[in-house]
């Protein structure tokens, strides 16, 4: 019998903490909580979670503080909560290796949709390795490389260049890409899939001609280029 997802939840809110724990056992996910930033990153580090949910406004260390932490060590799923309306934080959480947010207040149906998507995510699945433009993905393993040298991805940024691969050389629409990388629409003015794509190009650069692997397409969405033939 496989073991419950085992999820951290780091927020220095006690009550929404102990609120969440009990929901998601419902939900048949195993939850711990921590109330503190220097807490939180030390289970964070130590225990085999699945999942991590982590505030950005936290006592001590800041919630992204932890997250630089994590990402030194771990590319467990982290999904950070933030406040309604504050643009900032969720870029920059994003760009700090976050794989999603959710802005407080929130209902408890949604963070599990999301970490539903996320743990989808990281099973892998049964399909063969694939190479292209110099990128090998396995699927599998959930491991990418360039020119035989591992290229380190977040969840979220590897279903983003798994899709991609996928229908290589065509444009995907930014929603088709966070309906397989996030398990979600985007909601307006939602920059998360931008942000993905920004850090993938950043740790896989430029083709040798000096040409973006991934190139925009405006009002349409982007595509990795070279065609899947």
């Amino acid at each position: 019998m496989n073991a419950s997802p085992r999820i951290l939840i780091i927020d220095d809110d006690r009550e929404l903490g102990r609120m969440l724990a009990e929901f998601l056992a419902t939900e048949g996910l195993d939850t711990e909580t921590a109330d503190d930033g220097e807490t939180g990153l030390t289970r964070a580090l130590e225990g085999a979670f699945d999942a991590i949910v982590l505030d950005v406004m936290l006592p001590g260390r800041n919630g992204f503080d932890v997250l630089r932490g994590i990402r030194a060590r771990s590319q467990v799923p982290v999904i950070m909560l933030t406040a309604r309306g504050e643009e900032t934080d969720r870029i920059v959480g994003l760009e700090l290796g976050a794989d999603d947010y959710l802005p407080k207040p929130f209902n408890p149906r949604e963070l599990t949709a999301r970490l539903r998507a996320v743990l989808r995510r990281v099973r892998g699945t049964a399909a063969e390795p694939v190479e292209h433009q110099g990128i090998r993905l396995d699927p599998q393993a959930r491991r990418v490389s360039l020119d035989g040298r591992t290229v380190t991805l977040t969840g979220a940024e590897f279903s983003v260049l798994e899709r991609l691969f996928e229908q290589r050389g065509e444009v995907v629409a930014k929603d088709d890409l966070a309906e397989h990388a996030l398990g979600r629409k985007l909601a307006p003015f939602d920059r998360s899939i931008d942000t993905h794509i920004s850090r993938l190009r950043s740790k896989l650069g430029p083709l040798p001609d000096g040409q973006p692997r991934i190139q925009a397409v405006r009002g349409r969405g982007y595509l990795l280029v070279g065609s899947s033939s």
